[in-house]
């Protein structure tokens, strides 16, 4: 969780060792989000956080939310939307947005197969058809499976490490919680309402209504489900003590730009923001003019980091010389990372 701290005439120092459990390390909780625009490195992040994790012996679960699914390049191993074990204690998916929107209907058409008169069945396919193709869909059925892995991760893992999509996607994915669970709560209602009215009409028409007897209505029942899933999601992510969303950015003007927005949008839903990486940072060795020049650039873009997030942990994270991709590289990351420091204010 973000910290706050003093004003600046009790302002002090303080070393923070990225990843590391000693010390100012990134925040230590049961879900952790990484999110940032596209290319900042969140996804290098994402995997050292869980591989640290699963390597101090914690059942540890990575989920990539972004349709790139470039969590499964990283670890150099074929994933699919099923937990796969990549190494001790480490557990990998990536969930396609487009497949779970059609897994999502298909559950719709089948529960609405049991206790929807055939007469009605073509046009409420129809209906349900054209829901699937409409704006938002694909992050209804992907905060549905959000909903669920974060219910079925309770008591079977110690950890869930998010590696989430770009910016946009991922705030408009965490906002669902509290929009759904008003949506969810209102088809409840209705659907109470529909069933009182087939009781009357029961009632009133007997046997020429040609109805069934009163039975369980599976689709409510499947409401009430979604109900208690959704609020355990808006549980989680908005306790400060179990879930953390740390943004991954690099010194450069839009990328700071659009994080300042991002939590400012968290705030509003109650999401707790654990840290801010700067990634990318030109390293104090680098020489010649065009590096000189480019350090003394992103030297004010820096400078603007820390005033716009003065209340969160802020950690730098040097340019590297080559790509980190593979479980070897990610414990050379996990080993070589520096110290940073920031000042609190």
């Amino acid at each position: 969780m973000a910290s706050s701290h003093g004003d600046a005439a009790g302002a002090r120092r303080r070393v923070s060792v990225l990843l590391k459990q000693e010390g100012g390390s990134l925040p230590d909780r049961d879900v952790i989000f990484f999110g940032g625009k596209g290319g900042v490195g969140k996804t290098t992040l994402a995997c050292a956080y869980a591989l640290g994790a699963a390597e101090r012996h914690l059942k540890t679960l990575l989920v990539s939310t972004d349709p790139a699914h470039s969590t499964g390049d990283m670890l150099e191993t074929s994933l699919t939307d099923e937990p796969l074990e990549v190494v001790p204690n480490l557990w990998a998916l990536e969930i396609d947005p487009a497949r779970e929107a059609d897994r999502y209907i298909d559950d719709v058409k089948r529960r609405l197969v049991e206790s929807t008169a055939p007469r009605l069945m073509h046009e409420v396919e129809r209906q349900i058809d054209i829901a699937r193709v409409s704006p938002g869909a694909e992050e209804a059925a992907l905060f549905d499976r959000f909903a669920r892995i974060l219910d079925e991760a309770s008591g079977r893992y110690d950890r869930v490490v998010f590696d989430t999509a770009p910016t946009g996607h991922t705030i408009r994915l965490l906002s669902l919680p509290e929009l759904m669970g008003a949506w969810i709560s209102g088809l409840i209602s209705r659907r109470r309402k529909v069933n009182v009215l087939a009781r009357m009409w029961r009632n009133v028409a007997g046997a020429a209504a040609g109805d069934e007897p009163d039975r369980a209505d599976p689709v409510l029942e499947a409401l009430r489900k979604r109900k208690v899933r959704f609020e355990h999601a808006r549980a989680t992510l908005t306790d400060a003590a179990r879930t953390a969303f740390v943004f991954v950015l690099i010194p450069e003007r839009l990328p700071i730009l659009e994080t300042a927005k991002a939590v400012e949008v968290l705030a509003k839903y109650q999401v707790p923001v654990g840290g801010i990486v700067v990634n990318r940072v030109l390293p104090a060795e680098s020489d010649g003019v065009f590096l000189k020049r480019r350090r003394e650039r992103e030297q004010q873009y820096l400078e603007e980091i820390e005033r716009t997030f003065a209340r969160f942990d802020i950690y730098r994270l040097p340019l590297r010389e080559s790509d980190v991709v593979g479980i070897e590289a990610l414990r050379t990351l996990l080993a070589e990372l520096p110290a940073s420091v920031r000042t609190d204010r």
